[in-house]
This record gives C-alpha cells, structure tokens and sequence, in this order.
C-alpha cells in the first residue's frame, strides 16, 4: 500500500504574516488633551505674563525668573500637543509601541502650557515648591507601588497596599510616641505591614481564597480596627500614645545646594533617602539576581519553576510578607514625616493609587515609580493652583489625582501585560 506525498506547488507559497496589534489607547488620550488645550486656551484664553520662579530668597544659588507670554506660549504648547498626537496616531497605526517617554514628554508640555494659562497675572508659579511636594507626596505610593511589584511579579495582586499603609500609620505613631525613638517607629511600620501581608498570604495562597476578594476584606478590615483603636485609645490620651518624634531633615552637603534639584532631592529625611535606596534595590533584584529570577518565574510559569526545583507558594508566600514590609514603610511617613500624628483613614485612598501606579508602570519598578511622582504631582497641583490664585475651581483642583489616576491607567497605559500567573493560584499536581 501506498502513500501519495503531499506536494505544495511553487506558485502557491505559503505566507506566514505577522499578526498586527494596535494599541489606540494612548493616541485617543493625547487626542482628548489637545482638546482640552484647545477649550482651556482658545475658549478661556488668557493675556498678560506668566512667571515660572526657580528659586527661593534661601537658596544659597539663585536663578531668575522665567517670564513668558501667556497665549503665544499657550498657542505653542497646542501646536506641539497636536503634533506629538499625530506620531502617537502614526505609531499606533503602524502597530508600534507608543514609547513611556513620548507620554512623558506629552505630560510635560501639557502641564507647561496649563501652568502658563492657569498663572497668568497672578503670583508666580513656584517650580521647586511643586517639584518638592511632588517627592514628598510621592512617598508612600513608591514604597506602595514597590510593595505591589514585588506582590504581583511573584503571581499575587495586593488590592491591600491600603491596608498595609494603613496599619503602618498607626503602628509607627503608637510606637515612637511610647519609646520615643522614630527609628524604632520605622521598624514597627514595617512589622505591621508584614503582618497584614501575612492574613493575605495565608488566604490567597494557602486556601486558595480570590486574591482580590481577600484584599477588599482587608482594607475594610484594618481600617474598622485602625479607627477603633485610635478612638478608644489614641484618642483618649494624645500626648502619650500619638505624639511621635518628626523624622529629622538631613540635607546632603554640596549636593543640597544644586538649584531646583538639591533641595527637591538632597534635603529630605531619612525616609526620603530610603525610598532612593529602595528603587535601585528592588530594581537591581529584580532583574541583576538570583532572588528577582526565582520570583519572576513563580510569577510567570510557576509549573516550570516547580520543575526546576522551586518551592512556588513558599517562595510567593515569603515575597508578599517582604512587599507588605515595604508599604508598612511607605505608612509610616504619614505619621512620623508629614502630618506628626495619627488621625482616622488618613491614607485617603492612596493605595489604591498606588496599585493604579504598578499598572500604569506596567509592573516593572522604575516605570511605577514615575508613576507614582505623577499622581504626587498632580495632588500638590492642587495645593500650588490655591497658593497662586488660579481661576480653576477649587473642586476641580480636589478631583484632579483621581483624574489623573483613571486617564493614566484607562489611556496612557496602552497595551500592558501582568505577570501570566498574576491573581492564579498555584497548586502542586
């Protein structure tokens, strides 16, 4: 018996065509802003001046002012928004990644041309004070957002960066207030945020509860305990129980004196330093060490990790503990670096801008960081707007982080992909 061979003729090839994805995401984004741009400063232009000031009387070097006109800068800044769309359109059509740092450059140009329109005639517009609150209220979402690049690389979704932030504030109050140490108050933040990764590690990875289920439930959880305790306790004697030492501030000779960059970056406190140091870390380990390889495969294709000998579950297990350590830490700003004492809720929903963070980062640690500076930046938007007397209503000002958070990560993300095993339980066959 015999087979006939299939033959292909040469006039019929076969063509194997790479599939094309486009993402429109981001060039509908930047369409929506030029729009705005062209209702802010065409419909509601503005004449006059604007001043950008760069310096304050104690800075030890001062530069000058920066004075534009306000609607030939504001014409200018429309025209190159259009143009950076059209590159985004073009990209997108030729199934091409619309790069983070065309968004960036985007952003940039945006928030020039609207500080222009918004400070027109008014007071100046003070550019280090909005870069230096833009870092201080960026900590806790860094330490939040590494927290959850850890969490989720190892396949687990913290929806409890709240929580963790949450038991941070209260426990680093209590903690420094009653030793009077704010070292040991950092270290207390930090245990709490591992014991509320703890409950979730457990749940979600032990008995196999849904991760995000497990998360809700513990931010409800820690914030009904939290406001308790601080009704029944704290509040009941202040002085002893929530009134921790103020971190001290540590300027960086030579380094410190830099205009714009030395005060914004080198005369912080120590938590500051520690965030730095935090970002390379988790970075470094990430993607430069054994540890960032086990836990990106776990998070990835935890079968294959378990074939080459890695205990999935200990390994995630052990992760999400650290990635609660690491937002505990970010909670303990609030009470030991910005506001000095505890109060009821007062992480106001800054971690669920730090979990929009790891997704607008697209899960790596660098691009949540920036994130994490934008959203920062856009809630002391706000303050500076008040300070300088801008027409934008007050109400506004109060809704822009969480505008910002939802344009972020329902536009400018594009196309992203979290870790294949992300929120998917593991169990051994």
């Amino acid at each position: 018996m015999s087979t006939a061979t299939p033959v292909i003729p040469d006039s019929s090839p076969i063509v194997l065509e790479k599939a094309q994805i486009r993402s429109w995401k981001a060039p509908i984004a930047f369409g929506i802003f030029v729009l705005i741009s062209l209702i802010l400063f065409f419909g509601f232009p503005r004449h006059g001046t604007s001043t950008f000031k760069f310096t304050e009387t104690t800075d030890k070097v001062a530069l000058p002012n920066l004075v534009v006109d306000t609607f030939s800068t504001t014409v200018i800044v429309t025209i190159i928004l259009a143009i950076l769309t059209a590159v985004a359109f073009y990209l997108s059509w030729q199934a091409r990644k619309v790069s983070l740092w065309l968004v960036i450059g985007f952003a940039l140009v945006f928030m020039f041309g609207f500080l222009a329109w918004a400070g027109s005639g008014e007071l100046p517009v003070p550019i280090t004070g909005l870069l230096l609150g833009t870092v201080s209220l960026s900590v806790p979402l860094v330490f939040g957002a590494l927290g959850g690049v850890i969490s989720e690389r190892g396949g687990v979704v913290n929806v409890a960066i709240e929580g963790q932030l949450l038991a941070g504030a209260f426990v680093s109050a209590m903690t420094a207030t009653l030793t009077g140490s704010w070292a040991v108050g950092l270290i207390a933040a930090m245990v709490a945020g591992v014991l509320v990764s703890f409950v979730l590690a457990a749940f979600s990875i032990k008995y196999l509860v849904d991760q995000v289920i497990v998360g809700v439930v513990l931010n409800v959880l820690v914030t009904g305990l939290t406001s308790f305790l601080y009704s029944k306790v704290l509040a009941q004697d202040a002085a002893l129980l929530n009134h921790p030492p103020r971190l001290p501030e540590w300027p960086i000779p030579v380094l410190s004196d830099i205009p714009i960059i030395g005060p914004v970056l080198f005369q912080q406190s120590i938590i500051e330093y520690l965030m730095y140091i935090a970002i390379f870390v988790v970075w470094f380990g990430l993607f430069r060490t054994r540890w960032g390889l086990r836990l990106r495969s776990v998070g990835e294709h935890p079968e294959a990790a378990d074939t080459v000998g890695i205990n999935v579950n200990s390994t995630r297990f052990w992760n999400v503990s650290l990635a609660g350590a690491v937002a505990g830490l970010g909670g303990a700003y609030f009470t030991l670096g910005s506001v000095g004492a505890f109060s009821k809720e007062m992480t106001a929903g800054q971690g669920f801008i730090a979990l929009a963070a790891v997704i607008f980062g697209r899960w790596d640690p660098i691009k949540a960081t920036l994130a994490a500076l934008l959203f920062g930046f856009a809630t002391n938007l706000q303050n500076v707007l008040g300070t300088i007397g801008s027409p934008v209503p007050s109400e506004f000002m109060l809704m822009l982080p969480y505008i910002v958070t939802i344009f972020a990560v329902a536009g400018l993300v594009g196309l992203s992909r979290a870790p294949a095993a992300d929120g998917k339980p593991y169990i051994k066959s």
